[in-house]
């Protein structure tokens, strides 16, 4: 097989593929050997960087994939966005899908103590649309489940693999990329960090599936007060119990005194 007859080849297995071809695959389906096939696919890569290219081939989930090119996606997006449903993620169920992505392989209970909010409604949620799965259990007391995210996430994403996760701050900005500003992730005219303050209590009573903290006695950390107000406000409660307490018996004495003051004048 000639150069130019493995790259048609490859061409066609990738474009074949539901998920990112391997190079193993691609090697054992070719009967090329890896460093054929991977000079084969850096010619093609190359190849498709050229402007007038629609598509690129691109390094995804360890595998190779093609996929249309930054340029065009809004082009394509409005072409697409009425042949399937798109992936709808509310601001609770992005929270939660990016501690599991920066923190993998994490418990529950662990990315409740993050989020400071009850996360069940909202796993149940990743799990159904896959992008999170369970990676087995912690051997600590109670052997908590543990999640992390999957194939289909990466995928989601565009990503070879969770070391190419971007910082915190572009995270939403590639959520929006890959799910589109439909799928719950529009802050509003407000500001940012005001949207981000409220956004978790807005979301959940746009999507009642995800019982996201609601009704369950869990309070976000951004609204517990600090320590000195609660403290301030601990002494204040306790000062008007103990006069609540101490009234009855006040009175009592004053009057057992006006009483003994009146018989002796008498």
């Amino acid at each position: 097989m000639t150069q130019a007859e493995l790259k048609g080849a490859l061409e066609a297995i990738i474009y074949a593929a539901d998920e990112p071809a391997t190079l193993d695959q691609l090697s054992g389906a070719t009967g090329a050997d890896k460093d054929q096939v991977r000079a084969a696919l850096d010619e093609m890569i190359a190849a498709c960087a050229a402007d007038e290219r629609g598509v690129e081939l691109r390094r995804v989930a360890r595998g190779y994939k093609f996929s249309t090119k930054p340029q065009h996606h809004e082009v394509v997006r409005t072409f697409i966005k009425n042949l399937r449903p798109p992936v709808r993620l509310s601001m609770p169920a992005l929270e939660t899908l990016a501690v599991i992505a920066y923190k993998q392989p994490i418990t529950l209970p662990e990315m409740q103590e993050i989020r400071g909010v009850n996360c069940s409604g909202v796993i149940q949620t990743l799990l159904d649309k896959r992008l999170v799965t369970t990676a087995g259990r912690k051997p600590v007391m109670g052997r908590p489940i543990l999640y992390r995210t999957t194939k289909d996430f990466l995928v989601r994403f565009g990503l070879n693999d969770v070391d190419e996760l971007p910082s915190l701050k572009e995270f939403e900005q590639l959520a929006r990329e890959a799910l589109g500003p439909e799928a719950g992730l529009e802050l509003g005219p407000e500001t940012e960090g005001e949207a981000v303050q409220g956004a978790g209590q807005e979301a959940v009573a746009e999507a009642p599936e995800e019982k996201d903290g609601v009704g369950d006695g869990s309070v976000p950390v951004e609204a517990a007060p600090d320590g000195a107000r609660a403290e301030e406000e601990m002494a204040v409660a306790a000062e008007d119990f103990a006069v609540e307490e101490t009234a009855p018996a006040e009175r009592e004495a004053r009057e057992e005194k006006a009483g003994a003051e009146g018989s002796g004048s008498e």
